[in-house]
This record gives C-alpha cells, sequence and structure tokens, in this order.
C-alpha cells in the first residue's frame, strides 16, 4: 500500500492547493453552508455574520473551567478586531455540557458576568462539533478551509506568530507549542491532567493514529517515525532509502483514566503481532511493530503486556519493546488524515476503540421495570429516587474488608476499601473515589440544605453526599455513601468477577 499513501499523501496536498486556490479565486459559498454558523453566539445572536465566506476559519475550543483558557481570552479577542487577522475568521466555541463544561443556561449566564464584548463566542451545546473534530482537552484549535473542511488540528496553546503562520500555511512548522491540557477537578480546582506518553508502532500510522484519539482518556496523537538513523526524516526517505525508521504514533494518554497496560490491550487489538514487518497490505521495514518506552521502569510492564498476549497465537510475537532511541513528527499532512480524509486508506477497524476493555465494561442502564426487578426495594429508593438509607442500618458501614465497592446498578467499580474509613456518621465513608471519572457531583440544594450530590457516571444512581469534613492528612473529604447504592467485591474474587486490573487500588 506504499503506493496508496504516497497518492493519499498527494491528494492532501492537492486539497490543501484546491482550498487556497478556490478562496483566491473569489468564488462564493454561503457562510450558512458551514457547520459554524448553525450555532448561536453567546449573545443570543447567529453566529452566520461572524463567517466571511472565502476565508478559512481558525477556531479555539475553550472552556470555563480551564484556567489557561481564561487567561488567554483577552488576547484571542483582539486577534478577533486585529488587521492582521483579517485574511481568517477567528471564532471561539464553548461546549456547554461536554467535558466538564456548565449547562447551556449556567454558562450563559456566567459568561454575560465577564467583559469581553469583542470576543465571537459560539455555543455548541452537547459538544457536537468537538466531538467530529476530536476535541478531548482544552484550549484546542481547529483550522478550517473556506468550504468549511478540516485542514488542521492544534491540541494545546497557540501564540500570536503560531496563529498566523498556521492561517499563511496550514501545514507551518509549530514545534515551539507547549501543550498542557486541562481538565475539571471539582474537588482541588482545575488543574493540568496527568499526561503520560508511550510510543506505538502498528503499520500504516493514518489507521493507529484515529484509531487512539478515539479512545477515551487518549489526549493526542501524533503521526512520526522512530528509531531510525536519520535525523528529521522525510515520507520519501523512510518509504525509500532505507533509514530504519518504523511509522510510530506518539500516544499521550490520561494516567488517571488509563494505565498503560490499558493503552497496550488496545494496541493489539488492532494489529497482527505474530507479523515481521507487514501489517495488513503494507510491507516493509518501516511497517513493523513496536512499542517504544522513554521510562525504563516500563519495559517490564510492556513485558508482562506481551506474556498475556502470546497464548492467544500460534505463533511467536515479534513486536519490539526497545527505548526509544527518537522520534521525528511526520509531515503535517500525515496529521490528522482520516478526520481531513474521512475515506482515506485505512488498514485498522477503528470502531474497535469504541469497545469498552473487559474490566471496564459496564452493562447499559437497564430500565426501570427491570430495575424494579433486579433490585431490592431499598436500592431502588436510594439508587433511583435519591433515597438515604437510616444511619448504622447497612452492614458496609462496619465492613473494612479488602476489595472495592462497585455501583449496585451498573457494576462500575466506585470505591477501593484503602480509602474507606471509620468516620462514625452512620454510613460507608471514603476519602476519594477509586478514580475521579467514577463519579459526578452535583449542587444539592433539597430541605433547605446545601450540599454536593454524588452519582455514578456511567448509571447515574445516587450514591450520597460529599463533605470537607474528612480526614485533613486524607485531602479534607469524606464521600458519604449509601450501602444499598454499592456491591462489595472481595480482593480474592476480583480476579474471577472480572475486576483483577483494579488490584493495585485496592493493595499496592
Amino acid at each position: 500500500m506504499q503506493n496508496n499513501k504516497i497518492i493519499g499523501a498527494v491528494a492532501a496536498a492537492v486539497l490543501a492547493l484546491a482550498g487556497i486556490l478556490w478562496t483566491a479565486s473569489g468564488n462564493t459559498v454561503s457562510a450558512a453552508a458551514t457547520p459554524l454558523a448553525q450555532l448561536p453566539q453567546a449573545n443570543g445572536e447567529p453566529a452566520a455574520a461572524l463567517i466571511k465566506p472565502n476565508r478559512p476559519t481558525l477556531v479555539k475550543f475553550w472552556a470555563s473551567w480551564c484556567p489557561l483558557c481564561l487567561s488567554e481570552l483577552a488576547e484571542t479577542e483582539k486577534w478577533a478586531q486585529d488587521k492582521d487577522f483579517q485574511a481568517a475568521n477567528v471564532l471561539t466555541v464553548a461546549s456547554p455540557a461536554f467535558l466538564g463544561e456548565k449547562k447551556q443556561p449556567d454558562f450563559s449566564e456566567w459568561y454575560r458576568g465577564l467583559d469581553y464584548p469583542k470576543l465571537p463566542v459560539l455555543l455548541n451545546e452537547g459538544g457536537a462539533l468537538a466531538k467530529e473534530w476530536g476535541i478531548k482537552v482544552y484550549p484546542s484549535w481547529v483550522l478550517l478551509d473556506g468550504k468549511g473542511q478540516v485542514l488542521r488540528v492544534v491540541r494545546g496553546s497557540l501564540n500570536r506568530a503560531q496563529a498566523l503562520a498556521l492561517i499563511a500555511n496550514p501545514q507551518a512548522e509549530l514545534q515551539s507549542l507547549q501543550q498542557t491540557f486541562y481538565q475539571p477537578d471539582t474537588q482541588q480546582g482545575n488543574k493540568a491532567m496527568n499526561s503520560k506518553t508511550i510510543y506505538l508502532a502498528g503499520g500504516c500510522f493514518w489507521g493507529l493514529e484515529a484509531y487512539f484519539q478515539r479512545i477515551d482518556g487518549v489526549l493526542d496523537a501524533v503521526s512520526g517515525y522512530a528509531n531510525g538513523k536519520t535525523e528529521k526524516p522525510s515520507y520519501e526517505d523512510v518509504v525509500h532509502r532505507d533509514t530504519g525508521h518504523a511509522e510510530t504514533v506518539k500516544v499521550v494518554y490520561d494516567a488517571d483514566k488509563l494505565t498503560l497496560d490499558d493503552i497496550l490491550q488496545y494496541y493489539f487489538r488492532v494489529i497482527d503481532p505474530t507479523s515481521l514487518n507487514k501489517q495488513g497490505n503494507d510491507r516493509g521495514t518501516q511497517y513493523r511493530t513496536g512499542v517504544y518506552y522513554t521510562d525504563p521502569a516500563e519495559q517490564g510492564i510492556i513485558a508482562a503486556a506481551f506474556a498475556r498476549e502470546q497464548p492467544k497465537h500460534t505463533q511467536k510475537i515479534v513486536v519490539e519493546n526497545l527505548p526509544l532511541q527518537r522520534f521525528d513528527e511526520a509531515e503535517e499532512y500525515h496529521q490528522d488524515y482520516l478526520l481531513k480524509n474521512p475515506n482515506g486508506y485505512c488498514h485498522i477497524d477503528i470502531r474497535k476503540a469504541d469497545e469498552p476493555l473487559p474490566h471496564k465494561k459496564t452493562s447499559a442502564k437497564p430500565s426501570q421495570d427491570e430495575l424494579r426487578r433486579t433490585l431490592t426495594a431499598e436500592q431502588y429508593r436510594v439508587t433511583q429516587e435519591n433515597g438515604t438509607e437510616r444511619a448504622f442500618s447497612h452492614e458496609y458501614d462496619h465492613l473494612f474488608a479488602d476489595g472495592i465497592y462497585v455501583d449496585v446498578v451498573g457494576g462500575k467499580p466506585l470505591f477501593s476499601s484503602a480509602d474507606k474509613y471509620d468516620s462514625g456518621c452512620g454510613w460507608p465513608s471514603f476519602t476519594k473515589p477509586i478514580e475521579a471519572a467514577a463519579v459526578s457531583e452535583h449542587e444539592d440544594n433539597s430541605y433547605n440544605m446545601r450540599r454536593v450530590e454524588v452519582r455514578s457516571q456511567a448509571a447515574d444512581s445516587h450514591l450520597g453526599h460529599v463533605f470537607p469534613d474528612g480526614p485533613p492528612d486524607k485531602g479534607g473529604l469524606r464521600y458519604c455513601i449509601n450501602g444499598a447504592s454499592l456491591k462489595f467485591v472481595p480482593f480474592e474474587e476480583m480476579d474471577a468477577q472480572g475486576y483483577g486490573a483494579w488490584k493495585d487500588k485496592v493493595k499496592k
């Protein structure tokens, strides 16, 4: 498929050039034809008036909880009015009710309190555009051509010089970009994500990059060339000049949501680990498979994953397990290739990214009728009707055996015995959830009280409340949880019940 890839690369360049020529031609395409034009502005006016035809559009995705985003709003407002940016439409998009953002009424009320009268802010409730364009972290930027087609996605901040360079040339080198990813943390303030990086070779990097970008918890995936003999190789060098590089994807992931072992399980789903220098129809040493690490401590984790994978195959696994010697990003037309060219070649079934790993599978929330049949009356009252069990009434209040507590409705792990303590309040108490993404927290003003309700993220079960009177040396929080909303899985049964991957959360 080398010829296919070369043809695809040429096609990408032609498409980019066509966009430039189309803009220069003066042909008119209605601004209403672009997806952005269908969105409302934060001030309630339609967005179409902001989008001048026959111009590229630079779109910044941001959130109210992202401190880096907020610090850049004034600068972005200036860009939108700056004569040097007039060759493009400069817009921003906020996505209420997506990726930790406030719901639309709350966001609009919050934004009215800010003083950025000339900042073009479009609202995309639910984040449909962010999902379509692979936006999972803030800030992120998307460059569109005059027809609204994606030319480039940049995750992280852009300075003024980089933004202007991007508008002038969609393939401009932006190596000085320092990526910082932010996520909401309702208890500790907004913080940079705990990101880690691994380098994976698995045949054509177009498909592997697109595959990993779809996985929840992956922050970024970048195509490039790894462990070759030359510096800054071109695609032609790699294909025709025996430079020893492997087409490789740099995968940056949120270590609070995914482990390296999780990443490797996803990786093995889409490669043939017994095929030497060949994946799909692609042949050559540049298509070899490999896992390349920068932390020596990861070598053993990778080796253990290989050992678990080997019994699934009759032939020996030939995937490399080596330290990263060098990694050079591939040319810009390779980045986000399948996003920009949806019909491009790909030997990988990208849909497998949507399948949860076995130990993270949670059944869809059953119907109310089914819940009434499968739950006790007390479990149903607590989880579905926001009830509260009597203090000191549940056996879990007195249980301190090793294991995990999962959602009685969906089976998702919620809390670990390692974080359980005797608070004396009469309900099972924990200092934190087993992972931040396991629960959601909501303001609760019922009974003329101001509390923070805790619900399970997957099944939306009512669990209890969180209070700021927990052990100071453990973060100061007390997750006060109804035992009726939980199911306890003893440590010795975790493997058999499919929770083996969570054992390190119970015993280090």
